[in-house]
């Protein structure tokens, strides 16, 4: 079995294959400092929480924008699962060129969701992280990597919105029943909400016509990407677990 960790700012993910096909997943929170120790143990009982062992395990891949993580993590990795994990770094294969200027720069998660994006739903195609940042890239049909896009989360620009205001409430983050609000919450969840589906047409729409694509697939992901998705006509496929299965399709690779 392939174990498969995406750290990224906020959440961690763990994912474990047995050959092409997801049998777990499971979430833990980033920002909390762990020990080798405490990650090893942790993943372990995930793991014996859906009556898998470490035994099973034979190779693990990780993909990393938390560079602090890493030491603990890697070590724990080692220590529990006897294992050395594939970081994914520049060098290793992935199966697509990056194709801009400066490549060293392109976080290690987006080139796993591109390559994952490019193998299941072919190219052109554009791909949509919902991350702390959400992110907009572009891999053309030959499956380079051409261009991208950064913009604040959805999380990051309400907790921007209520931090940053003196009277301002914490709020959910969901879409309202109408843009015609009559209240502080929904104005709020108004104007992040149905502001970042806003941006999402806007930005793809610029995308494909820049890019001179008249079709292209667009593909999201991400923890809030299901909402946008779900309140949007430009998105072709909402894939959750499109970054564990860019892991799996990486580890592939090496092979």
């Amino acid at each position: 079995m392939l174990l498969a960790v995406d750290v990224g700012n906020s959440n961690i993910t763990i994912g474990v294959f047995d050959g092409n096909s997801l049998v777990h997943t499971s979430r833990m929170t980033t920002g909390i400092s762990r020990t080798s120790d405490e990650f090893g143990v942790f993943l372990v009982e995930l793991m014996q929480m859906k009556g898998l062992t470490v035994d099973m395990v034979t190779e693990v891949i990780v993909t990393s924008v938390v560079p602090d993580v890493m030491h603990s993590l890697t070590n724990g990795i080692k220590k529990y699962f006897k294992s050395n994990p594939l970081i994914v770094e520049p060098g290793i294969k992935t199966g697509i060129n990056i194709a801009i200027p400066n490549p060293k720069q392109l976080g290690a998660d987006r080139i796993v969701d591109a390559v994952a994006a490019y193998e299941i739903y072919g190219g052109p195609v554009i791909v949509i992280d919902y991350g702390t940042a959400t992110t907009y890239d572009l891999v053309n049909e030959s499956g380079s990597f051409v261009a991208e896009v950064t913009s604040p989360g959805i999380r990051l620009s309400a907790n921007a919105l209520w931090k940053g205001t003196a009277k301002l409430p914490e709020i959910e983050i969901k879409v309202p029943e109408t843009i015609l609000c009559k209240d502080t919450i929904s104005s709020m969840q108004a104007g992040v909400c149905l502001g970042h589906i806003g941006q999402t047409e806007y930005i793809v729409k610029r995308m494909k016509k820049e890019s001179g694509y008249k079709t292209v697939k667009v593909v999201a992901t991400g923890g809030l990407g299901k909402m946008i998705y779900e309140n949007s006509d430009c998105i072709d496929v909402y894939d959750p677990n499109l970054t564990l299965q860019g892991l799996r399709i990486i580890m592939d690779k090496q092979r």
